[in-house]
């Protein structure tokens, strides 16, 4: 007797690969299985590939492996010493692969986490976007603005629903403080302050010799400039050097300033004006920023200090009061704000499932959204904007200069030196495509 082809979950997924295909709805659908650790039908469970099977893929893994509606089936990494320890994790196990691509290749798999450094990050989620995948992208979600652009147009284009790791809009502390600012609870917002870690003043001096040998060390390089092998310059040290990333301006900023724009309205757009200064390490191989101070000013005329000596966090100054939050903990002035309630009338925020863990909340918004078709709460569009803002931060400090930028174009107004800043070039064979 012949099977009956009902609308399984991986046909549906398969169904709506066209452009176009996720709905710009700002809610999400929440699952009565949540929590519920018995494994799901096979043919409804979300096949996951980890691309970058490093030290935050393996922060995700634990609760992937455990999801009843996930089965992640494949790691990739360009160290084997990461594949191995990545995938004994897994119960049962699941294939490895050298190269993203082979597992991009996979019919079976619906969706990739992608914890690459940030310098692959479009490389590989435009290819996952073409291959038909859903993506969690850990953020910085790119070295450059304008590989923002055209990966934030790849998602739109294949249809795919891409959740940037800015997990702290799924905490519900983070969006209460933008809930009283948006309301106008804090009165009129004219500046907000956000807090981020310093660099480190130095470091990396070792250079030379051999990776290891389970390294494919061109491949980690990949688009970025060949340089030789160094400790210091790979893993989690890739975030000193502005080849791979930006420094805290852009690790850090990928999350409070994502939130001092939210709590704005600004989300989807950035500021005009940019001021920013910084100090640099002066020996070994770190170059990123070790104390730095970026203003920017909107075209509402409210001005975002960001800096490495404010408080961590973010702060939203208003004539009637303030409310600052970081990780953990929110405190406010009055501090009837922390008890403040919203009607029918108020602005409502997006709101991921309640859950004590953001990181978690984060990622069942994902699956939510991959099973309803929906934009998760850290979209990609999101988290171009997020980064582009932090990005203009370290333009300026570089440069040694302010300078006007036009968000509607994604353009620095009137100083094409500047200007050249937005784009990044890319290592042959390397391209956005």
């Amino acid at each position: 007797m012949k099977q009956r082809q009902g609308l399984t979950r991986r046909r549906f997924l398969r169904a709506t690969t066209g452009a176009g295909a996720v709905a710009a709805w700002p809610y999400v659908i929440t699952s009565n299985a949540l929590g519920n650790q018995a494994a799901a039908p096979a043919n409804s469970r979300i096949n996951i590939g980890v691309i970058g099977a490093g030290g935050m893929a393996n922060h995700h893994l634990g609760w992937l492996i455990n999801e009843r509606r996930t089965k992640v089936v494949a790691v990739c990494d360009v160290d084997k010493a990461h594949q191995d320890s990545t995938a004994a994790r897994v119960p049962g196990g699941c294939d490895k692969y050298d190269h993203f691509e082979d597992l991009l290749a996979r019919p079976d798999v619906d969706a990739i986490l992608c914890a690459t450094p940030d310098h692959w990050h479009a490389l590989v989620g435009i290819a996952a976007c073409k291959a038909g995948k859903d993506v969690y992208c850990e953020k910085p979600l790119t070295l450059a603005v304008s590989q923002g652009r055209a990966l934030a147009d790849a998602v739109r284009r294949y249809g795919r629903v891409f959740q940037v790791g800015s997990q702290q809009r799924s905490d519900e502390r983070f969006r209460h403080a933008c809930m009283l600012a948006i309301n106008g609870r804090l009165g009129q917002v004219r500046q907000v302050q956000t807090g981020l870690p310093p660099g480190p003043s130095g470091g990396g001096w070792q250079e030379g010799g051999d990776p290891p040998a389970t390294l494919d060390w061109d491949r980690w390089l990949g688009p970025a400039p060949k340089v030789p092998w160094a400790p210091a310059r790979c893993h989690g040290n890739f975030r000193w050097f502005y080849d791979y990333s930006g420094g805290n301006m852009t690790d850090w900023g990928a999350h409070h300033n994502d939130i001092a724009q939210w709590g704005l309205g600004m989300s989807l757009t950035g500021p005009v004006h940019i001021d920013g200064h910084g100090t640099f390490p002066t020996d070994g191989l770190y170059e990123t920023a070790t104390n730095y101070e970026v203003t920017y000013t909107y075209a509402n005329g409210v001005k975002l200090h960001c800096s490495s000596s404010n408080r961590g966090g973010t702060r939203f100054i208003g004539t009637k009061g303030w409310v600052h939050v970081d990780r953990g903990w929110i405190d406010a002035e009055p501090k009837a704000l922390l008890k403040e309630k919203f009607g029918q009338d108020d602005i409502h925020l997006y709101k991921s499932l309640a859950h004590p863990d953001n990181w978690v909340a984060h990622k069942i918004n994902w699956l939510n959204c991959i099973e309803s078709r929906r934009k998760p709460i850290a979209d990609v569009e999101i988290g171009h904007r997020t980064i582009s803002m932090c990005h203009l931060g370290v333009i300026s400090m570089r440069i040694g200069r302010p300078f006007r930028w036009d968000p509607d174009r994604e353009q620095i107004v009137g100083d094409p030196e500047a200007n050249r800043w937005v784009s990044r070039p890319m290592r042959t064979p390397w391209r956005l495509t």
